[in-house]
């Protein structure tokens, strides 16, 4: 079989490609340092293949850190756990869940390896809760020399801020402490509203609960709101998910009324209008996350919250005015403030916007449409989602950044993890 199908790699959603000289899976650290010193670079780590950017491609060799996985330990005064950083967040928060414990806040989706959500600074929503990075207590790092090395909060601070947001470009993540609290119930409710309400009170909409989020689904003037409140209530049912489903209907809305957008717009308003509330009780791990079968490619940008509301009908405007072909509706959180040199929350409290364009379709005219809007905002770039950044623009971005390029030069001196990508993003000269 030719090399170049044998090593064949892509992304979740089939964008990104890649046909690395070697795919690589170490049994073990020994293997692992191994691989770093010998390996044909540049050296990439691949998770679950969630981000839609090229942080993974690599014509040397692409790594899986699948087998550095699990509980190592867990400390029940402190509310804190160690786990391999290959594990993926949903056997993650099972294991969890099992020991007492709890993450503050999840995402969406639950799929990913919990390493890679960290190098991309995921996140989930409220207005006082912050990305997964900003759970991490210590990590252990293989460098670009093969060196085993840890750090932790309160002996390493600066190197702590440096490498939380990895992109994985200091080392091999292999192993990370989280602080965690309680195990906890959650009260998820669901109602619809009209987005133009929502965005006249945005931002007591957004930072009046523990968790708040919406969808604006494209031609419905209507919002989807989502809230979840810590409750000692009994457990209740939680509905079946329909969002794979719903989404489908609006794909064949879109192909039926496209060229009809006032019909469009009447009778999805009306369906989602119509959407019956949702109120129930779960334990946390089985509210956060739903399945997401329907694949797209996502843009996301965070912006001050203050900004938020201006930014999203701008969105819309652009959306229902030149790209009628879009059907998947936009997300909209907010996330706190955190000191991750790399977080694009650093320092400040944000809203996050995502856009989404359905999969075989070409998603890069919208999204390069709608970038000069996130960016008019002071929006900086979700790590694992579309954008065309590169060290110029996101250097100006991040007061820290010159500080966390010293710290990646000296964890990796020889830029083994520094793909053409990598160069491009982080002003690598090869």
């Amino acid at each position: 079989m030719p090399q170049a199908m044998k090593n064949q790699w892509s992304n979740w959603s089939g964008f990104v490609t890649a046909q690395p000289r070697s795919l690589a899976r170490p049994q073990d650290q020994e293997e692992l340092t191994d691989l770093i010193k010998t390996a044909p670079g540049p050296i990439r780590i691949a998770g679950t293949g969630h981000s839609f950017t090229r942080l993974v491609q690599s014509e040397g060799t692409i790594l899986s850190l699948d087998n550095f996985q699990g509980l190592i330990a867990h400390d029940p005064q402190k509310l804190q756990a160690t786990v391999g950083a290959g594990i993926k967040i949903g056997p993650m928060t099972k294991l969890l869940h099992g020991i007492g414990q709890a993450l503050p806040n999840m995402g969406d989706i639950d799929t990913q390896a919990f390493g890679g959500a960290l190098a991309t600074s995921t996140h989930g929503s409220g207005a006082t809760l912050g990305a997964y990075p900003t759970l991490l207590e210590a990590i252990q790092i293989t460098d670009g020399r093969g060196a085993v090395r840890e750090f932790n909060r309160a002996a390493h601070p600066d190197a702590m801020s440096a490498i939380s947001v990895s992109l994985g470009a200091f080392g091999a993540v292999t192993q990370v402490t989280i602080r965690n609290v309680a195990d906890y119930r959650l009260r998820r409710r669901r109602w619809t509203e009209p987005v133009v309400g929502v965005l006249e009170r945005f931002e007591s909409v957004m930072t009046a609960q523990r968790s708040v989020e919406f969808f604006y689904i494209p031609f419905s003037g209507q919002a989807i709101m989502l809230t979840s409140e810590v409750t000692e209530a009994p457990v209740t049912r939680r509905p079946p998910n329909t969002d794979d489903e719903a989404v489908k209907t609006l794909r064949t809305l879109r192909n039926y009324l496209k060229r009809v957008p006032w019909l469009r717009h009447r009778l999805i308003g009306s369906a989602i209008g119509k959407l019956p509330p949702e109120d129930y009780v779960e334990a946390w791990l089985n509210v956060f996350p739903s399945e997401r079968n329907v694949k797209f490619n996502e843009m996301e940008y965070h912006l001050p919250i203050e900004e938020g509301a201006k930014a999203l009908r701008d969105i819309i405007a652009l959306l229902e005015g030149r790209f009628p072909e879009v059907y998947f509706p936009i997300e909209v959180r907010v996330v706190a403030p955190d000191d991750n040199w790399l977080s694009p929350f650093y320092k400040r409290p944000s809203c996050s916007i995502a856009i989404h364009h359905g999969t075989p379709e070409d998603p890069l005219p919208f999204f390069a449409a709608a970038e000069p809007i996130f960016r008019k905002y002071g929006g900086r770039p979700h790590w694992g989602k579309m954008h065309n950044l590169a060290a110029k623009e996101l250097s100006a971005l991040y007061p820290r950044w010159n500080d966390a390029m010293e710290v990646r030069r000296e964890m990796d001196p020889d830029n083994r993890f520094v793909s053409a990508y990598m160069a491009q993003l982080l002003g690598v000269d090869l």
